[in-house]
Parts: C-alpha cells; structure tokens; sequence
C-alpha cells in the first residue's frame, strides 16, 4: 500500500543541526576516551579496556533487555562462548591456528547461531521464566568448558589471543577496543531509530497492538539475538585477550549480574544511558575496591535503590525536554480535509468490489457461546456501526476479524480471498486496521514514533540495511516520519509530536490510535469505542473524521455505545445481544425496531 504524502527534500545541515542534541553527549565520552592516554597510565589504558569490551556486549543486549523487554540475565555464557571459541582458534586446538583477526568473525558467527538457541524460548517465555532459560545455558557452557580438556584446557584453562602489533601494548589493544565499541555505539543506535527499533518497544510494551500493524515477533526477536549473540562474542574474544589467560572462574554470575544492571541503570529504551551505567558500573569496584567481596550484596542495594528511586535510569533523568510542562486546557481539532493530500483515493478503484464478509461466524468460550452464526457485510466507503448491550460480542467480533481469536465455525472473506482464522500479524498486509477499547500506546515512546509504528510494513529497507543506515533504511525513516506528522496534523496533534505519549490525555490517547492505524492507508479500519471518554465537542469531531475517511473510501465497523454517534454517521447498523443478530439496517430503521428499543435504546 502507497502513501499519497510527499516526502520533504532532504536538507542534510537541517538533520545535523537536529541530531547534535543528541550526539552531543556520545562525543563528550568519545573525547574523554581520546583524552584518557594523556592522562592516565597502564592500569588506566586496562579500566578504558574493560570498559570498551563490556560495552560491546551490553550495547546488544541492551536491544534485548531494554528495547525488546526480554530478562536475558545469563548472557556471560555469550562472552564465555566468544571467549574460548576465540582462543581455541588462534591456539589451533581443533584445526590448523587461525589470525586472530580471522578467529573474531567466527566467533560472531557461533555467538549469532547461539544468541538464536538462547532467544527462541523469548518467543514463548516471559520475565523470570526467560532469564532462568537464559541462566541454565550459561551453566551448560561453563560446565562443557570444563569437560572439554582436550579443547579448552578444563579446569586449567587456556592462553587468550595475542593481537598483532600495534594492538599488542596495552593502549594499542585500548584504541581497537575503543574503535570497536564506537562501531557498536553507531549500529545498535542506528537499528533504535530505525522501524526495527520502535518494533521492539512496540512488542515490548503493546503486543497486541504491534501485530495489529503487522510486526512479527519472531522475525523482529531473532534479528535481535543474532546480533546480540554476535557483539557479545565479539566482547568474549577481547575480553579472552585481555584476561591473557581465561578459565571457566573468569565469567562469573557477577558479570551476568553487572551486565543487566547497567541497562536497569540506564534506563529501557535508551543506548545513552545503559552506556553510562557500563562506565559506572565498571568503574565503581575500581574506586570501592575494599568492598569487592560485599559486589553481589553492592549490586542488590544499588538494584532496589534504582527500582525505587529513579524507575526510568539515567536516561530519564537527562531527558529535560519531557519535563517542560504541557498547556493546559489542550483541544484536540482535526483537519479532516488533510486526508486527501494522505489517503490515497479508492473511487473507481478496484477496492469497491472488495467487500469484508462474514458468513455464519462463531465463537465460544467454554459454554458461553460469544458470536452465534453472525452474518455481517462491510463494504468500502460504508461506516457500519455494531452496537448492543455489553457482552453481545460486539469487541469479540472484532478480534475475530483482527486474527485474535479463531472462529470455530463460519468463514470470513475480503473480496474474492478467504481470510484465515487467527494469524493477526498478516491483518495489516491485507488492508485491515483497528484501534483498541482501551488505547494501546507506547507511553516512553513519542507520540510522533506511536504513530510511526503503525507504518511498520511499509518500509523496505531490510535489518541490514537499518543496522548500517544504508540510503533506502534513511528514505524509509523520512517518509514515515513525513507521513506520520501529517496525519498527526489530520487528527490535530501536530504540536505534540515530540512529548512521551504517556503525559497526554486519554482523549489524545484515542486520536494517537487513529492516527497509527491510518499510517497503513487500511481499506478497513475497525475502531472500538472511539468516542469512550471523549467530551460532546471532542465527539462531534470524531464524527466528522471518521466520515472524512470513510470518504476517501475505506470500510469502517464502528463499535460504540453512543448511539447518538452511531445514528448520526452509520450508513447501516447492526444490533448484537448474546452473540446474535438482534436487527440489522439503517439508523432509520433501527430507531424504529420494538426489539432493539427495548433491549437496548431504552425507550
């Protein structure tokens, strides 16, 4: 699906001179690594190392932790893997010895395959039932380490790679470690900004939400842990160089333990922040070295103290532009007229023959049976509105049509094709969009970024290309963002396009929804209760937008239960009641039907 919005020239000084805010703090710790061999000795050039290689690991995981949600707690198994699969490859234990240099990508490649084995119960298992998964494999690894003599020298352990010179002193090694970092700073940056990024907030934190705009969970969540996997291998081999001499004592739980703090401590969502925790944190036993031995007890103190005091990290606390307070008495106006300059036109297209059916649908839940043979039709350009008293199965049909739930029986089809029961996240793909009974947002996301996730699918760069911020990965972002602050101007909340969704008004929150679902240019939009919360103004101006898209000849099924609404833009209407089809016709008609008045208008 095409968008009809124009894209701005591209105005590079206008891009740098709105990027330098926020590059501004990744260059002040670039420069104070450039300025560290002036100032500091050889242990010094050791703490900068350290901290370098532990950053290479976390920036990946970071992805997973903080942007993908997932408590991946025993990625030391990661670096151990790196670590002896680098050293048993430069030592040439199971084939002829390879460069070091030659040894590292290999053992990116193992950490990718193995980042995937550890992430796939991600895609079934959440919180504390992952992070023990993720646990048991760090155990498996150490304890193959020491079984493995013959390989990786056991309990005795096994010499670490030796890097050519000029990476063989201890601030030559401390300039590649820096140069590496810097490079896993750039890409695990670029793939936040990218549609990839916003993805994995979005399935992070509004699940249902994402899929209704196509996003795959299983395809974002494996990109992630191969790169993951990859970085933290990467670490490992630099970390085996640095250690000189690694055994199975070198990974400890209090790495795993450090690593996932330094994200707590950052906070989710950010790579600025969970950067700054990795210097903290690497740093802080440095400086508190007799309290060494108290590290776990440390490490829970300094755990709840960030739970309790500062949730968001430290990003939250260096994002001043969210503190600004909001005008008060805000209004929500559309520009219902601006859809025409967006929305692509259907008339005489060949969408007004694609008509969204269902024929004999139901649904039951154990013996309650919440959608009883429901016939209904949907046709371009026609608001159809589907009231009934609560628990009709109003929302039920809805998620039925969305791919949530699965009829049992009945069949559904959109013009000439059958849609499949179940299978949400293809629902986008096939022109079908929808907003929620309750909104469903990202609130640590901008508003302007919650409507840019409802684009998802339209973008063609591929994750490589969004990693390295190739040319097409750069056009993709600027028309999304272009079309995103444009429906933003159609549904009035252009001058909130930079403020956290979550300090905005409930009745913002719906006309965010919209907005999303339009970035699909969707033939069907499907909208539950989109004036619940609304004041009679605000109503009123929900009706007019919603006629302006059902102008522009997109199918609309409206569940709400103010039947003012209803009556006043439907073209047809359909009455629910335990499941069934209680009437069905215009408003005209519906006023008038002795049932419908007496089960649900009241009258």
């Amino acid at each position: 699906m095409t968008a009809v919005a124009t894209v701005p020239p591209r105005d590079d000084t206008g891009v740098l001179r709105a990027a330098l805010p926020h590059l501004a703090p990744f260059l002040a710790v670039f420069a104070a690594a450039m300025i560290l061999p002036l100032v500091g000795n050889d242990y010094w050039a050791l703490i900068g190392t350290r901290m370098a290689i532990y950053w290479v690991l976390v920036s990946g995981l970071n992805l997973v932790v903080g942007f993908a949600g997932h408590l991946a707690i025993g990625y030391v198994a990661l670096l151990t893997l790196g670590a002896y699969t680098t050293s048993v490859l430069v030592a040439g234990n199971v084939m002829p010895p390879l460069p070091v240099f030659a040894a590292l990508p290999v053992a990116a490649c193992v950490g990718a395959l193995f980042g995937v084995i550890v992430g796939l119960p991600a895609l079934r298992l959440r919180t504390f039932y992952f992070a023990m998964s993720t646990l048991g494999f760090a155990t498996i690894v150490t304890q193959i380490a020491l079984a493995w003599q013959s390989v990786t020298g056991g309990g005795i352990g096994i010499a670490g790679p030796e890097f050519p010179a000029p990476f063989n002193t201890a601030w030559g090694f401390y300039f590649l470690c820096m140069a590496i970092a810097a490079f896993t700073t750039w890409i695990s940056a670029n793939v936040a900004r990218s549609r990839y990024g916003r993805a994995l907030i979005a399935l992070r934190d509004a699940e249902v939400a994402a899929e209704a705009t196509g996003i795959s969970k299983p395809k974002m969540l494996i990109a992630i842990f191969l790169l993951a996997g990859a970085l933290a291998s990467v670490a490992g081999g630099l970390f085996a160089s640095l250690q000189t001499y690694i055994t199975p004592d070198a990974f400890t739980f209090d790495l795993s333990i450090l690593f996932f703090i330094a994200i707590l401590i950052g906070g989710r969502g950010s790579i600025l922040g969970p950067m700054l925790g990795t210097i903290i944190l690497t740093i802080l036993p440095e400086i508190a070295a007799p309290l060494a031995a108290w590290s776990t007890f440390l490490y829970a103190v300094l755990l709840l103290v960030i739970v309790l005091v500062m949730p968001g990290g430290i990003a939250a606390l260096l994002d001043f532009r969210n503190r600004r307070p909001l005008a008060a008495n805000r209004a929500i106006v559309p520009c219902p007229t601006a859809l025409a300059d967006i929305m692509r036109g259907r008339a005489g297209g060949k969408t007004l023959n694609k008509t969204l059916a269902l024929r004999g649908v139901a649904l039951s839940f154990g013996n309650v049976r919440a959608i009883d043979g429901l016939d209904l039709d949907v046709a371009p350009g026609q608001i159809h509105g589907l009231i009934g008293p609560n628990g009709s199965g109003k929302t039920t049909t809805l998620n039925v049509i969305s791919g949530y739930y699965a009829a049992r029986a009945g069949t559904m089809t959109l013009g000439d094709d059958t849609l499949p029961p179940g299978l949400p996240v293809l629902r986008a793909a096939q022109g079908i969009a929808r907003t929620f009974q309750t909104p469903r947002v990202i609130g640590e996301a901008s508003v302007l970024e919650n409507v840019m996730i409802g684009g998802s699918i339209e973008g063609r760069a591929s994750f490589i290309e969004a990693l390295l911020a190739l040319p097409r990965n750069r056009q993709d972002e600027r028309t999304l963002a272009a079309k995103a602050r444009a429906l933003l101007g159609v549904v009035g909340l252009e001058g909130l396009a930079e403020v956290r969704a979550d300090r905005l008004q409930h009745s913002e929150l719906r006309f965010i929804e919209i907005a999303r679902a339009l970035m699909l240019d969707p033939d069907f939009l499907l909208l539950d209760e989109p004036a619940a919360g609304l004041s009679n103004d605000e109503i009123a101006r929900l009706a007019e937008l919603i006629k302006a898209i059902s102008a522009r000849g997109v199918g609309v099924l409206l569940v709400e239960h103010h039947a003012d609404l209803i009556f006043d833009i439907c073209h047809y209407v359909t009455v629910l009641n335990l499941g069934r089809t209680l009437a069905a016709g215009t408003p005209a008609d519906i006023r008038v039907h002795k049932e419908v008045v007496s089960a649900y208008l009241g009258g």
